[in-house]
């Protein structure tokens, strides 16, 4: 999720579990919901590794700032500043519960995102995801800010906060159940089309805007079945929104559809041609592709373009595609002329060049 999100929820945890009589020494509730929200935004500091490019980055985020095995040292740390800067007006360890929660909340929010969190590291890293929330959720956000105000308002009494945790645990126990929901829809059409005997595994991916908008995708082999739908909608939509920031909002709801009215399509990991499909598995055999394909879950060849004499070969994580958007989280590499050797391209989506200015000068399908 989004860091200032994670901050708030390390705050309203932070409320929520306030003594209700507070011991000598104890936090004030003040102190105590700033450690929980800068605690809750620490686990983000592994941002930095962005310096180092943007691969290691795709890698190595989420991993040991994001580890519950850590999770004890990393709270110790942050307990020994806060107390340091309190100039000892607070020891480390009335702060070091605090700041525990406040890692643990942020943890808690990623694990429940696609991106896939390494709650192990560093003795696993092993992504760990139970995919029921999207990385940005006005709905999730929403119930955490409505909890701090009511709690700001009643600032005697912790239940506003503690009332509003209980709905957020509600709010993603629903999209929990949305989820099992997607799952039988991508269950159906594999019983439908008879791609069950293929070993065809089916996966739901949350969606922006809508906790009723999934992705659905439906893997076989090199082969990805996918649709977009909305499980609320009865009646088809296809509404033509006007130009900039309103309009892709609109082209982006649009885009799913009733479960009844879904529309299947069929991507191939290394493309449709023999050509494509020979020139796509040597690029993704390469060496230096190897963190690549061990982050993506859904790879599948974007495109191949000429670069100067030689040419680029583009993958993209169908996790990330988001319609009316440009594709995020895409690599490529790239090679000189028929038999040079092969090299990382730049990134595209969110590691990579594109803008809030083209996304306003994008023009819709058919313009």
């Amino acid at each position: 999720m989004d860091t200032l999100t994670h901050a708030l929820s390390g705050a309203l945890l932070a409320r929520a579990t306030a003594p209700a009589t507070p011991g000598p020494g104890a936090l004030t509730t003040r102190a105590r919901m700033t450690v929980g929200f800068v605690a809750a935004a620490f686990p983000d500091s592994d941002i930095v590794l962005r310096l180092f490019g943007a691969l290691p980055y795709l890698d190595l985020h989420r991993g040991v700032t994001h580890s519950i095995i850590l999770l004890p040292a990393w709270a110790l740390l942050l307990a020994w500043l806060f107390s340091r800067f309190s100039r000892q007006r607070y020891s480390w360890r009335a702060i070091y519960g605090t700041a525990a929660l406040g890692i643990a909340i942020h943890i808690a929010g990623d694990v429940f995102t696609a991106y896939g969190t390494m709650v192990l590291a560093p003795f696993s890293y092993h992504r760990f995801a139970l995919p029921f929330t999207f990385i940005i959720d006005p709905y999730f956000t929403g119930i955490i800010v409505i909890g701090l105000a009511a709690a700001m308002l009643r600032r005697q009494r912790r239940y506003p906060a503690i009332i509003a945790m209980t709905l957020l645990g509600g709010y993603v126990g629903f999209q929990g159940v949305l989820h099992s929901q997607a799952i039988k829809v991508g269950e159906t059409y594999v019983e439908t089309h008879g791609l069950g005997g293929a070993g065809a595994e089916v996966h739901a991916i949350p969606q922006p805007l809508s906790p009723f908008n999934w992705k659905i995708i439906v893997s076989s082999g090199d082969d990805y079945y996918e649709a977009l739908v909305n499980l609320w909608r009865t009646h088809t939509s296809s509404p033509n929104p006007p130009s900039g920031i309103s309009g892709i909002w609109g082209r982006i709801a649009s885009s799913y559809q009733p479960v009844s009215a879904a529309t299947w399509v069929h991507h191939r990991r290394f493309g449709v041609t023999e050509s494509q499909n020979m020139l796509a598995r040597e690029a993704w055999s390469q060496e230096i592709f190897t963190r690549y394909r061990q982050f993506v879950m859904f790879p599948f060849l974007d495109r191949i373009e000429s670069a100067g004499s030689g040419v680029c070969v583009w993958f993209l994580d169908l996790r990330f595609t988001t319609p009316s958007l440009p594709p995020s989280l895409g690599f490529g590499v790239c090679r000189d002329g028929v038999a040079g050797p092969w090299r990382l391209g730049h990134a595209t989506g969110a590691f990579g060049t594109d803008t809030i200015s083209e996304l306003l000068g994008m023009k819709r399908e058919g313009d």
